[in-house]
C-alpha cells in the first residue's frame, strides 16, 4: 500500500495592516452616513406658564418669530430687521388670511420688542397671536 504523504503547509499570515485600513474605511463611512441630532439654532429660556400647551401636530402651523436676549428678531433661524419682519408678515397674510403668529421670545428678551411684534401683527391684520411658553415645574 502506498500512502500519499502530505507536506505540511505553513500557516497563513494575517496581514494586520490591511485589516486596519479596512476598519478605518468602515469607520469613516459610518461617520459620514450617520445622521446627527438636530439642535435648535437659538437657545431660548422660555417663560413658564400654568396654561402652557404641549406642542403637537397642527394642520396650519404658525408663523414663528423668535426674539433672543439681545432683542434681535429671527424668522426661520435668520436674523431680520423690524421692517423686514413687517414685510414678511404682510406677505404671509396675503398667502394665508388665517395666519397664526407665534412669538418665541426668551424670558429675558426686551418687552418692547414683543410689543412691536404685536403692533406689526395688528398692522398686517393677523387675528390670532400666540406665545410659546414652557410648563411650570410641578412640585
Amino acid at each position: 500500500m502506498h500512502f500519499y504523504v502530505r507536506k505540511r503547509r505553513t500557516t497563513p499570515a494575517v496581514i494586520i495592516v490591511a485589516l486596519i485600513d479596512v476598519l478605518i474605511v468602515l469607520v469613516i463611512f459610518l461617520l459620514v452616513t450617520t445622521t446627527f441630532k438636530q439642535q435648535a439654532a437659538l437657545k431660548l429660556a422660555l417663560p413658564e406658564s400654568t396654561q402652557a400647551h404641549k406642542p403637537g401636530a397642527n394642520e396650519n402651523p404658525p408663523f414663528v418669530v423668535s426674539i433672543n436676549t439681545n432683542g434681535i428678531y429671527f424668522v426661520d433661524k435668520t436674523a431680520v430687521t423690524f421692517d423686514q419682519l413687517q414685510d414678511r408678515l404682510n406677505q404671509e397674510v396675503s398667502k394665508n388670511p388665517n395666519l397664526v403668529l407665534a412669538i418665541n421670545a426668551d424670558e429675558d428678551a426686551p418687552w418692547g420688542k414683543v410689543v412691536k411684534i404685536r403692533d406689526a401683527a395688528a398692522v398686517a391684520k393677523i387675528k390670532s397671536l400666540v406665545a410659546f411658553t414652557k410648563e411650570t415645574q410641578k412640585q
